[in-house]
């Protein structure tokens, strides 16, 4: 947190109407900052009963809800900023295109760069809501490095709960203006503390990261029914659209096998999904694109680990940059599960290097 001015500093907060957020502004209003709460209605899909609260759900009118009461309990100012139309364009079509052409998307990355961290708090202080920082409930750790003399990001202290994998795409700008009040707190902690504030979402489930229901509401086509096959193109069975299958992905194949099968990758234009062992899925070396590397000197250091999903521990790589904003990645063992499409994001102990999106394979 950086030190308070003689006037209070002003802080927006993204809130959610989860735990989280409102826990991040409780602390913030208790520690001296002026702050006033901000969130974004993107939900423009069909109406029914809500399901577990995401990011893009029927919940949002609930959590919207939620939000504006707690402001109204702290006494702090609230807004809400219809984004449904830039988030369509900026995130649900490009969810859809990458689905539909074989891709894993990262619809989360996408929304944090471009809207929750970009034109969010641009439309609040167009509004009249000026700040100076802009927090979330994330868990994550924002901090000027020294050594590398920027602002850097730095993965949360609760490993279980750390959401830096999230927010590598975050700009040198971005990460000076943002506050992650819940970067050294534990979940457990966080729950504790709104208990004993009284906080009304103290006990609210987690909500998922994009979306609670099945993919196929969002991409908007009818089955498509296909072959899973083997990688000598021996039909083992059939799915009802490939797009309901990543690499690395075991379960949901409905194949009898003496041994498990592991979906290797998917073929859009064939329509068909392939499979094999898990040793036949291991990838040494990948490509990446469009690459935002905070640090980049740190690729050259040792002990340089790489994420391939925000779930997955760091496992150990070299990389080299290349021409035109790619890099070539070097798995030390080889992995499974290498989508593209999928964020390779990468590490340095706790420290965020930067990352880049998966473009192709080579085993």
């Amino acid at each position: 947190m950086p030190a308070l001015s003689p006037k209070k500093t002003r802080v927006l907060v993204g809130l959610s109407g989860g735990v989280d957020s409102s826990v991040a502004a409780l602390l913030l209003l208790e520690r001296g900052y002026d702050v006033s709460g901000a969130m974004m209605a993107v939900y423009d899909g069909p109406p029914g009963p809500a399901g577990a609260s995401a990011c893009y759900d029927r919940a949002e009118a609930e959590d919207i809800g939620a939000a504006a009461s707690l402001c109204r309990d702290l006494g702090i100012p609230f807004r809400v900023f219809d984004l449904s139309a830039r988030y369509k364009k900026i995130v649900l079509d490009y969810f859809r295109s990458s689905y539909l052409a074989g891709q894993t998307p990262n619809p989360c990355v996408r929304c944090n760069q471009r809207l929750k961290f970009g034109l969010l708090p641009a439309l609040a202080a167009q509004a009249g809501m000026s700040h100076a920082y802009f927090a979330t409930g994330h868990y994550a750790r924002v901090e000027f490095s020294q050594k590398y003399t920027r602002p850097v990001l730095r993965r949360g202290l609760d490993e279980s709960r750390d959401q830096s994998y999230f927010l590598y795409r975050l700009s040198h700008a971005q990460l000076a203006r943002s506050l992650f009040p819940l970067g050294e707190m534990r979940k457990a902690e966080v729950r504790d503390l709104a208990r004993k504030r009284g906080l009304p979402m103290h006990d609210k489930a987690d909500s998922q990261d994009f979306f609670a229901g099945d993919y196929t509401e969002l991409l908007g086509v009818a089955p498509r029914p296909g072959p899973i096959v083997d990688q000598q193109g021996h039909v083992l069975g059939e799915h009802s659209g490939f797009w309901r299958f990543t690499p690395g992905q075991r379960r949901g194949l409905g194949l009898a096998a003496p041994a498990p099968l592991y979906v290797l990758k998917t073929d859009a234009k064939r329509n068909a999904v392939v499979v094999g062992g898990r040793e036949d899925g291991l990838i040494r070396s990948c490509r990446i694109e469009k690459t935002r590397l905070n640090v980049p000197e740190a690729l050259d250091e040792a002990g340089l680990c790489a994420r391939l999903r925000s779930s997955q521990k760091p496992t150990p790589v070299r990389a080299r940059q290349e021409a035109g904003g790619h890099a070539h990645v070097e798995f030390i063992e080889p992995q499974g599960g290498v989508a593209a499409g999928q964020s390779l994001v990468f590490c340095l102990d706790d420290l965020i290097v930067g990352g880049g999106i998966i473009r192709e394979n080579f085993s």
